[in-house]
């Protein structure tokens, strides 16, 4: 079951929703094979093995928006040849590929959910349902418990309050700023860490059950 984030005209009226919270509860436990299966994926994610991952995958495996899917999608973005990028992206090509792979780890770390079809969700704050009238890139979970919200962009500034596992708003969010402007959603503006705040259009990653049985890698994807 989704989570739905009550929010009213956040961006542009005087009046506010009031706070909600979503912890962790990871429903892995709920399936001992799930929980061997996920173990066994990150072993061969950590040792960056490439054939064993792709063999995880479902064979419509879905990884963009915009992609054919598929193993050999995954296979590709692994091992992501320099000569498949732009020119002026050729020389990224290793950053590229290790934050391709870090993101997947980190992802399949999360705790995670079981929707109505049975597929497990990575992380857990995927079954939160936005507002249809609040911009989803704008949104961004703040993934820590008692995270300092500053009055200013340092951590010396005067601390607001302590905030858990809410979502919060980011109008402009800045690359390369260590401190973001956040919104709460009862109104409270204020500065956060950029290292506990996840977007809410980032990466998250989903396993089913094959016919026969057997737990698969069939969703790892970003964006809206």
């Amino acid at each position: 079951m989704k989570y739905a984030l009550l929010l009213v005209a956040v961006l542009s009226s005087p009046a506010f929703a009031d706070r909600q919270t979503f912890p962790p509860a990871d429903q892995a436990n709920r399936d001992p094979s799930l929980v061997a299966f996920r173990e066994t994926l990150l072993s061969y994610v950590s040792a960056r093995d490439v054939d064993a991952v792709v063999a995880t995958a479902c064979p419509d495996i879905y990884l963009s928006h915009g992609g054919s899917g598929g193993p050999a999608e995954l296979r590709a973005n692994l091992t992501l040849d320099p000569e498949t990028l732009s020119e002026e992206d050729q020389g990224k090509a290793d950053e590229l590929r290790a934050q391709y792979w870090a993101d997947l780890e980190y992802t399949l770390a999360q705790p995670g959910y079981f929707d109505e079809e049975g597929e497990f969700w990575m992380p857990h704050q995927w079954q939160i349902t936005l507002p249809a009238s609040l911009d989803p890139q704008l949104a961004f979970f703040v993934t820590g418990t008692d995270v300092a919200l500053r009055q200013g962009p340092d951590r010396t500034a005067l601390t607001l309050g302590l905030i858990s596992h809410e979502v919060v708003i980011i109008r402009e969010f800045q690359n390369d700023t260590e401190y973001q402007r956040v919104l709460l959603t009862d109104g409270t503006q204020g500065y956060m860490h950029r290292d506990y705040l996840w977007p809410m259009t980032g990466y998250r990653a989903a396993f089913s059950k094959s016919d026969a049985g057997d737990w698969q890698l069939c969703t790892f994807v970003s964006g809206d």
